[in-house]
């Protein structure tokens, strides 16, 4: 498919994976000045919010997925954790190739902690996750804006992420058949995002080859048994703890890639991890009753 094409199933697909409607307290769009113009941000506020909050990224293998397509997911994270969950809109390839989605990451994560105390909410108590695609660019996010924010942020929550394009780990040569993403779609995401000259030195491509991980927030990595991206991120918590960051590990054994937006098919695997997730965001932003 043409990429308008792959956007449009995968919204018509989502639509019919995903669980209903999660209601919170409030929700509405913003927007803040990014690198290249406007950056759309949807907003979710809790009932009784906390002063947390969460920066969270898309997946969609930077060509798919908007801030609607993970909309229930971030209702979830705020209905489960109170706090406030800010979703970033940034630009999808081939129109806007890499890094284009990196500098709006970046970008968001510098807003929203110089503008925390604005919102009513504490610098020092915000979290950056995303899923798979996403999940780099939290992880990206986090590695470029090190000594650059209003305080460090609190917590890092990578669910199943793409982190190492160069296939090295295991499960992407064990796994090359595997529903939803085989190789296949895996390099059409690739060739689409990065182009014909795949950045493999560049850190803001592959999480992995960063050198230094001191200094990252306490992270939980979710990954799923039957993920061609599982082993990678194992092998990026390994990483993480040899530097001494706190880390917590989980490999869901008997579900794949995208579960959390799968939640009406895949209901054992989503309620638990849902439970899992909100429970360690709310120890690590010291939200009362955690």
């Amino acid at each position: 498919m043409d990429p308008e094409s792959a956007r449009a199933e995968y919204r018509r697909s989502l639509s019919k994976t995903d669980v209903g409607p999660i209601k919170i307290g409030a929700s509405h769009d913003l927007e803040i000045s990014g690198p290249a113009g406007p950056i759309t941000i949807r907003t979710y506020s809790a009932a009784a919010p906390t002063g947390a909050s969460i920066l969270f990224f898309h997946g969609g293998g930077g060509v798919l997925g908007d801030i609607a397509t993970h909309d229930t997911l971030c209702r979830a994270l705020c209905h489960d954790t109170g706090a406030s969950v800010f979703s970033v809109d940034y630009r999808l390839a081939p129109e806007h190739p890499f890094p284009a989605a990196v500098y709006d990451g970046v970008a968001s994560l510098e807003w929203l902690s110089a503008n925390a105390e604005t919102l009513s909410l504490d610098p020092a108590r915000i979290a950056v996750a995303g899923d798979s695609a996403g999940g780099s660019l939290a992880a990206v996010a986090l590695h470029e804006t090190k000594g650059r924010l209003v305080a460090p942020a609190a917590a890092q929550l990578l669910i199943y992420p793409a982190l190492d394009l160069r296939a090295k780990q295991p499960s992407r040569k064990e796994l090359v058949d595997q529903f939803p993403i085989p190789e296949e779609m895996l390099y059409w995401f690739f060739n689409h995002y990065f182009g014909t000259a795949w950045p493999i030195s560049d850190p803001r491509a592959i999480p992995a080859l960063y050198e230094d991980y001191t200094g990252l927030p306490p992270t939980l990595i979710v990954t799923a048994g039957h993920d061609p991206f599982r082993d990678e991120g194992l092998e990026y918590a390994e990483r993480l703890e040899s530097a001494g960051v706190p880390i917590e590990y989980v490999c869901y054994e008997g579900t794949v890639h995208g579960f959390m937006n799968m939640g009406r098919m895949l209901r054992v695997a989503y309620r638990t991890m849902r439970r899992r997730m909100s429970t360690w965001l709310k120890e690590q932003l010291d939200v009362p009753g955690s």
